[in-house]
């Protein structure tokens, strides 16, 4: 066996049902692979009886390890948890619920012994339980973010993917509270590589990804690194201003011509409201934006660990630390 250490991290929320699955595919895959590893568990406030199987399995295999957090922070969150407390050569990123296929690892930690410091499974189209809105409003969603952002982000890439310990460092002293991840991982750089997978059908239960989730996501990914839409509402206001100077030099010229001016009360309480919905639209993009900055300066911690599963007392101790004041940030 090599002495590569790999760390597995699995955000956990409410998939007591999922987990028994999850081992019994998961665990095999990890005993194939040619290296030493630990799977280390983040849940993220689950109410059902995911931490209580944790612990079972934690009794049963020493290496499969969990922190639990104080409330559910978001999985954005619990994957900057995993990534703190993982201590792996590389760590391998996935869902519990089995749509990212664990036999997939072995690729992820080949191409990583052939010098590619990320690398991360590209959903193919026509995915499993995908319905076909949801891929077309991905694509139209990746398009749109290459379009602002200065980085890219490629097309089909998630959060299911292999970091390599620079990486993870690297990810770790980024402190921002709105976190989008898929931005994080292309903004840090190193050399990247995408392994095609279709995505499975969910193990058990519905996905909690719904609308209102991923609206809130698309938007924090844009914000977090475009300041195009600002631009825009400058833009769209300099040309606004233009066409009223325009129209008001027509007004002028009529009523210098003719003598009487343009009659239009309906056009002017059109040209008053559209106006008024521009400026409400343009309040609430700045709106967005300045949200950010208030959570930023806060300074709070990204997360809080109400239990430690699995750690050392020297291990747990330093971690708890770490997790409160201001040095919390730097680390995490």
């Amino acid at each position: 066996m090599r002495h590569e250490f790999i760390t597995v991290v699995i955000p956990i929320f409410n998939e007591a049902q999922n987990l028994g699955r999850l081992f019994q595919r998961l665990l095999p895959a990890l005993e194939h692979l040619d290296v030493r590893w630990e799977l280390l568990c983040v849940d993220d406030g689950s109410v059902d009886d995911s931490l209580a199987k944790l612990k079972e399995m934690n009794a049963r295999d020493d290496r499969v390890r969990t922190i639990s957090l104080s409330r559910n922070f978001g999985q954005e969150i619990a994957l900057a948890a995993g990534l703190k407390f993982a201590r792996g050569d590389a760590v391998i990123l996935m869902d519990a619920d089995l749509q990212h296929p664990p036999e997939l690892l072995e690729t992820f930690i080949r191409e990583w012994r052939n010098g590619w410091q990320i690398v991360f499974g590209q959903r193919i189209d026509g995915a499993a339980g995908r319905p076909r809105s949801r891929r077309y409003s991905s694509k139209l969603y990746y398009g749109l973010f290459n379009a602002l952002a200065k980085i890219k982000l490629p097309e089909g890439s998630g959060d299911f993917r292999l970091l390599d310990r620079r990486a993870v460092d690297a990810m770790n002293r980024l402190g921002e509270t709105a976190r989008f991840s898929k931005g994080l991982y292309s903004w840090i750089g190193f050399r990247t590589l995408g392994i095609p997978y279709t995505v499975c059908e969910r193990a058990d239960g519905a996905s909690r990804w719904k609308l209102r989730r991923l609206a809130r996501l698309a938007i924090d990914g844009i914000t977090s690194f475009s300041t195009v839409p600002l631009r825009v509402w400058s833009l769209l206001g300099i040309m606004i201003s233009a066409a009223a100077f325009l129209y008001g030099l027509v007004v002028l010229f009529q009523t210098l011509a003719f003598g009487r001016d343009s009659p239009g009360f309906a056009t002017l309480i059109i040209s008053i409201l559209f106006l008024a919905g521009i400026q409400l639209i343009s309040l609430g993009v700045v709106g967005e934006y300045l949200g950010r900055v208030f959570e930023e300066v806060k300074g709070r911690p990204l997360f809080i660990v109400a239990e430690e599963v699995g750690f050392a007392p020297s291990q747990q101790a330093g971690d708890r630390l770490a997790t409160n004041g201001s040095e919390h940030r730097a680390h995490v």
